[in-house]
């Protein structure tokens, strides 16, 4: 036929010939040979880079396709092996594997007709922490908790926050594990009480991806050795008082000891003549305000040959401790406070009050109307039997 058709174009005039072409053309038009063209895809993405577990939204609604034809199909290829086709030119993605993706869309029209467009997306990988911590370790001992050779896939610069009790919200936000107690790759923490303490390492990359992983470090109680040695205290103070007035002493004799006994006494120097009989006299007081312990005594003369003097004495003021055996603990000052303060053995515990005062340095017999003796010397010595704790720790 086709030969036919170019023999009767020979044969007409050049006018004749091109009205001939149009026609042609016309009814190859008519008959939907040529068709009106192919789309042409397009893709946009809200985010190119993301964390490992992130979602991205794709869209495609700049792909266009010639009239009278629409787009009806478009085919997204995600790169990491998951594809799906929709009817709308939106849709979302969550990449869970780290690395670079090209992601693809084919847009086919009414008439089957298709065309394609790609793009790139950057996934990063989350940190991967790397925990070196000891065991276990006792209560006051300085744990080493080590994350230095956490690495980062992309080889970028690491960041580290510490969280040193997972069940505690210090800082209010809901969120128990991220309390920044301590930053740096490496930490150390210390604990005062025993058992199990759980806290949280937090490891931030250079994109923002982070990774926290939980920790728990065992702390044992320490173990010490109890002895209670007796010692022996001695005091002795000494001075002058003029009638009616008084000197007060302050010390602390049980001062990290368990007091038992205490006996003191008061000894006025004698009148230099035997014609100022009677002799002088003074009060001897003692307290222990902590303890609600009192009591007073006066100086007595038993014969004009001896010095006037006052006697006070308290035994079996606490019980006496079993000594030397071995007990655990949180800590040695722990222990030494409980030992110290065990219910009904704190008596002589605190300051010691001692009040001297000269109650009778009159009436001497006057010279010429005057008191040759208006006060006395005074000596007291107190002796104290205590059992001093000593604690000493126990290596296991």
């Amino acid at each position: 036929m086709r030969g036919r058709f170019i023999l009767l174009l020979m044969g007409m005039d050049s006018r004749a010939v091109a009205v001939a072409l149009l026609l042609v053309a016309q009814m190859l038009s008519g008959c939907g040979g040529m068709g009106p063209g192919s789309p042409n895809a397009n893709i946009n993405a809200d985010r190119e880079i993301i964390n490992a577990g992130e979602t991205v939204n794709f869209d495609a609604r700049d792909s266009t396709s010639p009239e009278p034809t629409i787009i009806d199909e478009y085919r997204w290829d995600f790169g990491d092996g998951d594809s799906r086709t929709t009817k709308q030119a939106i849709v979302s993605h969550m990449f869970s594997q780290p690395g670079s993706f090209v992601v693809q869309v084919v847009v086919a029209n009414d008439e089957g007709s298709t065309d394609s467009a790609s793009i790139s997306i950057f996934v990063n990988a989350p940190p991967e922490i790397v925990l070196e911590m000891p065991d276990f370790v006792k209560t006051g001992q300085t744990a080493l908790l080590d994350a230095s050779s956490s690495t980062d896939y992309e080889g970028g610069a690491l960041e580290f926050m510490w969280d040193f009790d997972a069940y505690l919200d210090s800082n209010g936000d809901g969120d128990p594990l991220n309390d920044a107690d301590q930053s740096g790759a490496v930490a150390e923490v210390m604990y005062n009480e025993t058992g199990n303490h759980t806290g949280a390492v937090t490891v931030v990359d250079d994109n923002g991806a982070t990774t926290t992983s939980l920790w728990t470090l065992r702390v044992l109680a320490r173990t010490f050795r109890v002895v209670w040695e007796e010692t022996h205290l001695y005091y002795d103070w000494s001075g002058y008082l003029e009638q009616g007035t008084s000197y007060e002493i302050e010390h602390y004799p049980g001062e990290g000891a368990r007091v038992i006994s205490v006996s003191a006494t008061l000894t006025l120097a004698r009148d230099l003549l035997p014609i100022q009989w009677p002799e002088d006299n003074f009060t001897l007081g003692m307290e222990v305000p902590l303890s609600g312990l009192s009591s007073s005594t006066i100086t007595t003369h038993d014969n004009i040959t001896e010095n006037a003097s006052a006697y006070l004495e308290r035994m079996d003021m606490n019980s006496i401790p079993e000594s030397g055996y071995t007990i655990t603990a949180d800590s040695k000052q722990a222990l030494e406070s409980s030992l110290l303060n065990q219910p009904g053995e704190r008596v002589g515990q605190g300051v010691w009050e001692w009040t001297i005062t000269a109650l009778q340095c009159d009436p001497d017999l006057p010279i010429d109307g005057i008191d040759p003796d208006q006060g006395n010397d005074w000596t007291l010595e107190a002796h104290f039997v205590v059992l001093i704790l000593r604690i000493s720790e126990v290596g296991i």
